[in-house]
């Protein structure tokens, strides 16, 4: 193996973040190159047998985090059992991530993107989801190495957001009021219509006549979808670090979590609603997360397989309550 491959970096040899973003570049690649070559309307059937493949996928690679854990190849930073923290932290950013459902679905209404063309900007998404999540994790790492302190702040910060959503009503996003979608209007070319699949376009500018690049609405859904995934990212990047500090298994378990929800998303766009009470189990988990932070730090280390079980089980009843509780309402098509 070549040396630069052995170099550590935030805390892992280079050929483990290598073999994992090229694992994540050829599903992306074999998704909008194979799976999604010509654009069309993605049916509920299709959406989840793609989310039940990378679902599948998620898991294969927690069974190969486990393993190399327990045969001695792969070290946590901070001794947690990586398998166990790899599958929690993906099962806490799997159901955060059910909210940003709702948020993408009314972006995707405002700008008029209709649904044959929606999944391809989700895929192309992801790389910004690739970039701006290892920005955030490299960064709360490096504060978490350095200060040890800001465990605490996180733990607080999860329980003040836990009660916050236990108590405080959800109110429905403005996007024309988006701070980031005024800025792309003001400070670019941005054409009134869609041109299909494309982000940009050249056309003339009715003013010159001159050939210029325009920006189509299909690439502002993009970077307002992005700016919303950063947002939600707040909520569970925190939350994943009270569970492991190592950079690797935060980072990994995020991404695939992600990856699989993109697939996922039209079918839990036509009945996000029947999962409006695993907010409150969410809350639950993101208390019990903080005060786990603090559980550790000031009485001693919980067991990490009690932490897995008590955040699937409490995701758990939250998903079978609402789908019981919803089950007599309609569902909804969005888009």
């Amino acid at each position: 193996m070549p040396e630069f491959l052995l170099v550590e970096w935030l805390g892992k040899p280079v050929w483990m973040w290598t073999a994992f973003l090229s694992l994540v570049v050829f599903l992306l690649a074999f998704d909008l190159g194979v799976l999604n070559r010509k654009d069309k309307e993605l049916g509920v059937k299709e959406s989840l047998l793609l989310s039940a493949f990378y679902i599948g996928i998620a898991a294969l690679f927690g069974a190969y985090i486990w393993w190399s854990f327990e045969t001695g190849l792969l070290v946590t930073q901070d001794g947690s059992h990586a398998g166990i923290a790899y599958f929690t932290g993906f099962f806490i950013e799997k159901s955060l991530s059910i909210d940003n459902v709702f948020v993408i679905s009314l972006i995707f209404s405002y700008f008029a993107i209709p649904r044959k063309y929606q999944y391809r900007a989700l895929v192309w998404g992801i790389v910004g989801v690739i970039v701006l999540r290892g920005i955030m994790i490299a960064v709360g790492a490096a504060l978490v190495q350095e200060y040890a302190w800001m465990l605490y702040l996180f733990g607080a910060f999860l329980i003040i957001t836990g009660v916050k959503m236990l108590l405080v009503p959800e109110s429905e996003p403005n996007i024309d009021n988006n701070a980031m979608v005024r800025f792309l209007r003001r400070h670019m070319r941005v054409s009134d219509r869609l041109h299909e699949q494309h982000f940009f376009v050249r056309e003339p500018d009715p003013k010159t006549g001159r050939i210029v690049t325009w920006a189509t609405p299909l690439f502002l859904a993009l970077v307002v979808i992005n700016v919303a995934d950063l947002i939600f990212a707040v909520d569970s990047v925190p939350a994943i670090f009270a569970i492991t500090t190592d950079t690797f298994v935060v980072y990994t378990a995020n991404i695939m979590a992600i990856l699989g929800l993109r697939a996922l998303y039209f079918a839990l766009a036509a009945m996000v609603h029947r999962f409006h009470y695993l907010k409150y189990a969410l809350a639950l988990v993101l208390v019990f997360i903080g005060g786990k932070i603090f559980w550790n730090q000031l009485v001693g280390k919980l067991d990490p397989t009690i932490s897995l079980g008590v955040t699937f089980a409490l995701i758990a009843g939250g998903v079978v309550f609402s789908l019981w509780k919803t089950k007599n309402e309609p569902e909804t098509i969005s888009g």
